[in-house]
């Protein structure tokens, strides 16, 4: 039987659909923004999907990566086992489609019943992975009705989730029933996925698999390149930046003596913003090209990359790295990625959503909390006058990987009751 929240949430849909949709049409156009094919979404035009498998689904590009840990543990365990990963942005399907693990790669469909009836048909999966807390009424209902389990991994629940949640739990606690397994990066998401309504005999605390992920790896020829533009000079990262904060980064840069001024590459967090970033840096004074300009490039100040998918591995050029989305309320992004090459951490500090990890690192003294413009300035060149002690909390970093990995296999332990 239908739950009464699912004839709400369809009512809602049908209701404002029509509405937003227009509108997030013309937001995407004028910021030069794509999403997914609308055909695959809604199901059409779907190719060829191998049944009987394990349909892993991300949202954007750091699910994919988590997503593409897994999908290697599950490949090197069952070979033969088909293995479909989608995502819901453009960004993530575009790092998605250049996983060689999985099978096909598709976009999620549009959480309607058609779309993701017509999905469920040609996949006819054996179980459904949602990485992180990603929850679709209408997905789960279709597993639930057809006896299809969904786990939930790398599970993570922020406080402001964690509050919507709590708005609407006896909505959601029916919907929830599907969910045969909850595997939470911490005893503090995993406490508040049985407040959700999963039953706590399904939930347990494996770590969190970004603590794994490998980096995909840049082409040795981007490297090279970048390496040639900075010239020997000292390189700051500033990946995933949100609008508001790339300002603070240059302006953090004009503020050093210019001898003492690192190069930057400077990874804006929606590649689409690339023009509007490097007029930024230009109305600066600063010499600006852009990564898919490198051949022609030579002698630049900031490199804006403008590519999906190659930032985790370009961190091992940087010196000192800086995270974006935290200098402004976004709730900041993963600091694991520059770690991995034993690169010391700036953040700024809005970091909701990585919360558990900061705290881990900023003990550790592999980061460090700027608030403003002026205290990025001030940790960049402390960091930049001082290689050895930036190389230690870099180091710290890369420990702190090594001592929380494990997770992918965990999970992967957990998963098997379904691949047997």
């Amino acid at each position: 039987m239908v739950p009464p929240s699912l004839w709400i949430y369809r009512f809602v849909m049908a209701v404002s659909l029509p509405v937003v949709a227009p509108y997030l049409l013309l937001a995407d156009r004028r910021r030069g923004k794509r999403r997914p094919p609308l055909a695959q979404r809604l199901g059409w035009k779907l190719p060829a999907i191998p049944v009987g498998g394990v349909w892993v689904q991300g949202v954007s590009v750091g699910e994919v990566a988590v997503a593409r840990s897994l999908l290697a543990e599950l490949r090197r365990r069952h070979p033969g086992l088909p293995l479909v990963l989608s995502a819901t942005t453009a960004t993530g399907l575009a790092m998605a489609s250049g996983v060689q693990l999985a099978d096909v790669t598709l976009p999620f469909p549009v959480d309607l019943p058609g779309p993701v009836r017509r999905l469920m048909d040609a996949a006819r999966p054996r179980l459904v992975v949602l990485v992180e807390t990603e929850l679709w009424p209408e997905l789960l209902a279709a597993c639930g009705s057809r006896g299809i389990p969904v786990a939930i991994v790398n599970a993570r629940v922020s406080d402001k989730s964690f509050r919507g949640y709590q708005a609407v739990r006896a909505l959601l606690r029916p919907l929830l029933a599907p969910v045969a397994l909850a595997l939470a990066q911490d005893e503090q998401s995993a406490r508040r996925l049985a407040a959700m309504g999963v039953p706590e005999e399904r939930i347990r605390a494996t770590g969190n698999v970004k603590f794994d992920a490998t980096s995909p790896g840049a082409p040795p020829k981007v490297a090279e390149e970048l390496r040639r533009v900075a010239g020997g000079r000292r390189v700051l990262v500033a990946g995933s930046t949100m609008p508001g904060e790339d300002e603070q980064v240059l302006d953090a840069l004009l503020r050093l003596a210019a001898e003492e001024r690192p190069f930057l590459l400077l990874a804006p967090r929606h590649p689409e913003r690339a023009p509007q970033v490097m007029q930024l840096a230009a109305d600066r004074g600063f010499s600006v090209t852009r990564r898919t300009l490198l051949p022609e490039a030579a002698g630049y100040d900031v490199v804006v990359l403008d590519t999906v998918g190659e930032l985790a591995a370009l961190y091992q050029l940087a010196d000192v790295a800086f995270i974006g989305g935290s200098l402004v309320p976004t709730g900041g992004h993963n600091p694991i990625e520059p770690a991995r090459f034993a690169v010391p951490v700036l953040t700024g500090p809005n970091v909701r959503n990585f919360a558990a990890v900061y705290r881990t690192f900023v003990e550790a003294g592999a980061a460090r909390f700027v608030h403003s413009e002026a205290e990025l300035t001030q940790a960049l060149a402390n960091w930049l006058a001082d290689p050895a002690g930036a190389r230690k909390a870099g180091e710290a970093g890369r420990r702190l990987l090594a001592e929380n990995a494990g997770a992918t296999g965990r999970i992967a332990d957990a998963l098997e009751q379904f691949l047997a």
